[in-house]
């Protein structure tokens, strides 16, 4: 996709952000302020380990207990030896992992904070973890893993197993597994019972604005009101720079697919970035898809509305920047394109006037095999979104304020940056392939932000295209010493930060800095269809910026051809690169397939011509990747 995943979230507009000098950091105060005895925080890159920790502290009520959850960076975490001061307390972590085995940007201080404090000691405290992972990549579960094995040796003390969901299969699935067994294990340690009820709890109540000023209502901004029309920087996740679209190019040549290349101004912005970056944007939902959800439950969606908590000691006095209308909610902040999480269908469930609906809606949340493998088949494998859901449930037609209330938020999108600042300061440049495909239902679904970027073109009704857009900062970097080789393997929208570095590379040349060798590995399905950025590969390898370039077309023979294929086929080479050279090695695309199998390529080259056993070999390019001459920027 080209797109390395869809990120950060809680962007609260800034009047909720009070000032740090004012707001309470300290956990443990405000919990026993507020009467908490069980605390919740999650290391969020994507929304879902904030949406967990949301769910486990909704659930404490059901249990007489009282849970708060909590963003660690608004926190100081030195006050988790004090938990214990509070009766029955229980802190519950839910962390992701993201990227290289690495922690999510809000649980990078808590991380520092657990590594550097050794004396610290924990006990007293009880805790227990659940980890967000996917099994496609390295490292899998590493900061779940960590956190919980960290806590334990400080001494406090796990009352329940680590919990590992892996996003590859169903991360619902092996939540709803874990806080199944975890709730019955809370009860049995502190000696509580289940109220028995399981009704919804609203966590928000709705206030209808009527004669609200304008000014006063937000338009689809992520923090500050009206901060798209008056820019400030330094521009972040909290305050996205509006670059203007200046190309927006399709760069594959035929076949069903559409691949392309966009250029986002930045000048003024002050906004600096590298090779080897992310791009985040912010992207909007089809309006065809908002018109018909404000039909189907029959609400003026231009009503302006605030959906306020009702836990007034909470951070988060809104799910969305408030107030605003259901249509800019359902615009620019909710996601209503992903199949809902169970939680959603249980507590829309009450909505549905016919009983085989609701109990049908209920199994799908429960954790029984058959509700299980209803919400597999029926959501999930069938990719119904809650649009979906409500056409072929025409009995369940909830209140839009508690249907807006569950949904998550729409979150950013990460792209590679296909283009280096050297030659491009004031321009960064996206490289992505349009996602559209047709479920079992026979629907279309689009993209979200490919779709939305597919139509931003440069002039639009007499107005420039804007995107709002920030910059995220990677490990993937081209080698500080420029005679270091280097080595490029990416298919398809994989070439995208490769674009950027060739771009570098050549950039050096120019300037007489002696460079080493820099080969290129893409692969498409064929040389006369989707060969993208041919004109700007070859005119870099006749510059000498680019000392190799290998092209699989898989298609265009009998028998498939991949990058891995021609790894292989240049064994020697490469292997003189890496093992005599400290040349370094990129590899950008899919993480299922593609990175395992180069992986695998790079073991038996390190086999063959290395004289390893396969364990050696293993460990050889586990080295690599330790000194930062393996590096990956993968999606899946």
């Amino acid at each position: 996709m080209g797109c390395v995943f869809s990120l950060p979230e809680d962007r609260r507009d800034a009047a909720e952000r009070t000032a740090t000098s004012t707001r309470e950091t300290s956990f443990v105060e405000k919990m026993k302020k507020t009467g908490k005895n069980i605390i919740v925080f999650y290391g969020s890159q994507t929304g879902t380990a904030e949406e967990f920790a949301n769910r486990l502290s909704k659930d404490a009520q059901r249990y007489g207990m009282k849970g708060m959850a909590a963003d660690p960076e608004e926190y100081d975490m030195a006050e988790l030896s004090r938990l214990s001061e509070i009766e029955n307390s229980l802190a519950i972590f839910c962390m992701a992992t993201y990227g290289e085995g690495d922690p999510t940007d809000n649980a990078q201080d808590f991380y520092d904070w657990l590594q550097e404090n050794g004396e610290e000691d924990l006990s007293g405290v009880n805790f227990t973890v659940f980890g967000l992972g996917n099994k496609t990549y390295e490292h899998y579960n590493a900061m779940g893993a960590y956190v919980d094995k960290r806590l334990e040796e400080l001494g406090a003390k796990r009352i329940f197993d680590l919990g590992m969901g892996d996003d590859d299969a169903n991360l619902e699935d092996d939540f709803v597994s874990w806080r199944e067994q975890f709730w019955p294990a809370v009860c049995e340690h502190f000696g509580v019972e289940a109220l028995g009820d399981d009704s919804s709890i609203r966590q928000y109540e709705l206030k209808e604005h009527t004669d609200l000023n304008m000014n006063k209502v937000y338009s689809g901004e992520i923090g500050r009101i009206k901060s798209f029309e008056n820019q400030k920087p330094p521009f972040d996740a909290k305050n996205p720079f509006l670059a203007t679209v200046t190309v927006n190019r399709k760069l594959n040549k035929a076949g069903g697919r559409h691949l392309m290349h966009l250029e986002l101004d930045i000048t003024g912005s002050k906004i600096r970035y590298e090779s080897g970056d992310h791009v985040a944007v912010f992207p909007t939902n089809d309006t065809a898809l908002v018109i018909k959800l404000g039909q189907i439950l029959g609400v003026d969606l231009d009503s302006v509305i605030s959906l306020n908590n009702l836990d007034e000691e909470s951070n988060k006095k809104h799910p969305f920047p408030c107030p605003t209308s259901y249509r800019t909610a359902l615009t620019h902040y909710l996601d209503i394109t992903h199949p809902p999480r169970t939680n959603v269908l249980y507590e829309l469930a009450q909505y549905a006037s016919d009983p085989k609906d609701q109990e049908n809606m209920r199994k799908m949340a429960s954790s029984s095999p058959e509700g299980k493998a209803l919400y597999q088949s029926w959501v999930l494998d069938a990719c119904r979104n809650i649009l979906a859901i409500l056409e072929d449930l025409p009995s369940l037609r909830p209140p839009i304020d508690h249907l807006c209330e569950l949904l998550p938020r729409l979150q950013a999108r990460y792209y590679s940056i296909a283009s280096s600042s050297k030659i491009h300061p004031n321009s960064i440049h996206i490289c992505a392939v349009v996602v559209e495909y047709e479920t079992k239902t026979g629907r279309v679904h689009n993209g979200v932000a490919t779709t939305w970027l597919k139509n931003k073109t440069v002039v639009d009704n007499g107005h420039k295209s804007t995107v709002p857009m920030f910059i995220r900062k990677s490990q993937f970097r081209l080698p500080f010493k420029a005679t270091n080789p280097v080595i490029m393997v990416g298919p398809g929208t994989g070439i995208a930060p490769f674009v950027g570095f060739i771009q570098e590379r050549g950039w050096l040349k120019e300037q007489g800095k002696e460079v080493g060798e820099t080969v290129m590995f893409f692969g498409c399905r064929h040389e006369n269809e989707d060969f993208i950025y041919q004109e700007e590969l070859e005119e870099a390898k006749k510059k000498e910026a680019l000392t190799g370039l290998h092209v699989a077309f898989s298609r265009d023979q009998e028998e498939k051809v991949y990058v891995q294929h021609l790894l292989r086929n240049h064994k020697e080479d490469i292997w003189r690169l890496v093992h005599s050279q400290n040349a370094h090695i990129y590899i950008c695309g899919d993480a299922k397939n593609m990175a395992k199998d180069v992986q695998t390529a790079f073991y038996e080259i390190a086999e063959e011509l290395g004289g390893l056993t396969r364990t050696q070999a293993t460990d050889y390019i586990k080295k690599l990747m330790t000194k930062g001459r393996y590096s990956q920027d993968v999606w899946s």
